[in-house]
């Protein structure tokens, strides 16, 4: 029997947990047609297998059709997910994890032109400012409805096997009706008394008891404090707590802190990469230590040894590791087998919610396998035959393809250019509050070096190079260099510098900066927060009708944090179409894609990030060497089958590019390049 904290049963009523880590609820927005299908079952099936106590799934699943989904919600409303729900609880269950759903209204967290466009309907009549709509103010029968709805729906997820389910009660209808700030009621569900305010989810409670029983777990996850002035204090959420535990009707209380109508009051919920770990672990046990019920919680919980001491501080009695869940999802497996070294870290990057927020689904920025588990591996399997494998860059592509060959079981070495692996991520932890990026790469690395991966650093590889290993295939992996060529003019901005040249410090910033952002990614604003931080004045420009697109709303809110206190100025539709130099003065020549209107600026330093060229003189140059010529089966690789052997009578080599190699995109998808290339090979 193991003493670790973490490694110790749970008995939630009748129902006993195997251990004290749970992935809370989140929605990774894999649903078809609004169903949890087989994508959805494989994906909570992975994590059960490899020791998760509880899976709390969907977040939220929609009980109303005037709740319609905005991030591809399970459709709990509908009969029809009884038996989806049964193919996920069964799939949980045969590995020994239990498994619940989250159940919610969403309020005016939603809006009305999706699904049967029906208003949003909501305690408040002011609409959310991170969905826009203007809700309808409920009536009485909205009420009678819903509290109805929420039984129905209770009904639906008991009937498909689940252990419990648990209500959503922060920035949805019921936490609506509770606050302060969102209540504009009168009458017996009116905003005047707490009494009032929580007769909803009183009644909410009291009907699914009627449809349920007294047997089945109904849990509740809900901001005892919403940090915010005239909204929800920490007083007020411990009264409500006692409440809830008095009331008979709740199994347990799930606390977050804060809200999440905006952006930035999200991020301050579910915090991103720079960002305090475990913010709000302190306030949950405070919750805790003042009910009877026991009490989860999660909140950028990232690593073991956090999991731990919650657990064995007696802040929580379950804590929950989502996100780490992403990024590896044998995280249990791991610390029971002595392997907590061995764990596959989350960065914080947050790249799986922004993706969400996005209408996309989640993923995880260095783990391509999640949310492909019905055809990417976790578990990499070994070769029937071995090979040599050369690798060419030692960025994320090049040191997954490295990692994946060498559990393969191959002989494999990796030219590196530079003294140090991580090419553009180490550029992107330059910046302090992003330097847990380099724990893609320290990862990676040590994987490797526990499987006497060759590494030749300061080597810029050469044809000959390659050849000499004699490899059965060859993977080029050597990123891209800074494109500063305008889009308009067709030829290389004249003097200008690319960010990369601030990140990395081989520039100083000067007095007056532009930062021309054509590609909309993390370089444009890292590069401007180093100049603002030293002083400049600085103007953000993008040709886009947006700026930053790529970066996503969480990870946009440090950068906003960062850049506005230093009053950096944001310039849209604005394209950069040349740039002279009159004295000491840059002159930039600034058009615009909507009208023939142009105007002229001086700065003292133009900075321009437009994405990368391929870095792939190498690869051309092995070409003809090769016995497939560079080609890639893309009806294999999208079907993760391995690539066909091509047979020459000479013999030779495959050849393979990944990544910017090939061309500019980002970490996840120069990962996942190399994972389904590799995991055949």
């Amino acid at each position: 029997m193991s003493r670790d904290p973490l490694l110790q049963p749970f008995k939630l009523k009748h129902l006993s947990l195997r251990n004290r880590i749970m992935t809370t609820s989140h929605e990774p927005a894999y649903p078809e047609d609004g169903m949890p299908k087989e994508r959805y079952r494989a994906y909570h099936a992975e994590r059960a297998r490899a020791g998760v106590a509880l899976a709390m799934t969907a977040g939220s699943a929609s009980v109303s059709k005037d709740s319609p989904p905005v991030f591809n919600n399970i459709l709990a409303y509908k009969d029809e997910v009884v038996p989806w729900i049964r193919n996920l609880t069964d799939g949980c269950h045969e590995h020994g994890c239990a498994v619940m759903i989250q159940l919610t209204h969403l309020g005016r967290r939603t809006t009305w032109n999706k699904g049967d466009w029906l208003p949003s309907v909501s305690s408040s009549r002011h609409r959310e400012p991170a969905h826009r709509a203007f809700p309808k103010l409920a009536e009485d029968w909205d009420i009678e409805r819903i509290i109805s709805d929420f039984a129905d729906a209770a009904e639906r997820m008991q009937a498909g096997g689940m252990d419990g389910i648990e209500l959503q009660a922060y920035g949805h209808l019921i936490d609506q009706f509770w606050s302060p700030l969102t209540n504009d009621l009168s009458g017996p569900y009116g905003a005047d008394t707490l009494e009032n305010r929580l007769r909803f989810p009183l009644d909410v409670l009291e009907a699914i008891r009627k449809r349920v029983g007294k047997d089945f777990i109904v849990g509740m996850r809900f901001t005892a404090d919403e940090v915010q002035k005239g909204g929800i204090t920490p007083e007020d959420g411990l009264k409500i707590s006692r409440i809830l535990s008095a009331s008979g009707q709740v199994d347990f209380l799930n606390v977050i802190r804060g809200r999440i109508h905006t952006d930035p009051a999200m991020t301050d919920v579910i915090p991103v990469q720079g960002m305090k770990a475990a913010p709000h672990l302190d306030f949950a046990g405070r919750v805790k230590q003042d009910t009877h019920l026991p009490v989860f919680h999660a909140a950028r919980i990232p690593d073991v040894a956090t999991a731990r001491h919650a657990i064995q501080a007696g802040l929580l009695d379950m804590v929950g590791m989502t996100r780490a869940h992403m990024a590896d999802p044998h995280v249990v497996r791991k610390i029971i087998e002595g392997r907590e070294d061995d764990i596959r870290p989350c960065v914080g990057a947050t790249y799986c919610l922004d993706r969400i927020y996005q209408a996309g689904d989640a993923l995880c920025i260095h783990n391509a396998a999640t949310g492909r588990e019905l055809s990417m591996p976790h578990d990499i399997p070994v070769a029937q035959t071995r090979r040599k494998i050369v690798v060419v860059g030692a960025g994320p592509a090049g040191l997954e393809a490295a990692r994946v060959a060498a559990e393969r079981g191959h002989d494999v070495v990796v030219f590196e250019a530079q003294s140090d692996p991580g090419g553009q991520v180490r550029l992107a932890a330059q910046t302090p509050r992003r330097r847990e990026m380099i724990s893609i790469i320290d990862w990676r690395m040590a994987q490797c070096a526990a499987r006497d991966v060759r590494f030749e650093f300061n080597t810029w590889a050469e044809a000959e190079d390659i050849l000499a290993e004699s490899p059965d295939v060859a993977i080029i992996a050597t990123g891209g260099l800074p494109n500063i060529e305008l889009f308009e003019s067709g030829h290389d901005a004249q003097h200008v510098i690319s960010a990369w040249d601030l990140i990395a410090g081989d520039a100083q910033p000067a007095q007056h900066v532009l930062i021309y952002d054509e590609s909309g990614d993390h370089p444009a604003l890292q590069a401007a927060e180093i100049a603002a931080k030293a002083g400049a004045r600085v103007e953000i420009m993008t040709p886009d009708r947006t700026f930053a697109p790529d970066i996503m709303a969480m990870n946009l809110v440090p950068y906003m944090r960062a850049l506005q206190e230093k009053d950096v100025a944001f310039t849209v539709t604005r394209r950069l179409l040349d740039v002279s130099r009159r004295g000491n003065e840059l002159v930039a020549t600034i058009g615009t894609d909507y009208s023939d209107f142009t105007s002229e600026q001086s700065y003292d330093q133009i900075v321009v990030n437009y994405g990368t060229f391929p870095n792939d003189d190498i690869y051309h140059d092995l070409k003809p060497h090769s016995v497939n010529g560079g080609q890639v089966d893309h009806e294999a690789l999208i079907a993760g089958k391995p690539q066909p052997m091509v047979r020459e009578p000479n013999g030779g080599f495959q050849l393979f590019r990944i990544g910017d190699a090939v061309a500019a995109r980002n970490i996840h998808a120069a990962v996942y390049d190399a994972l389904r290339l590799v995991k055949d090979l």
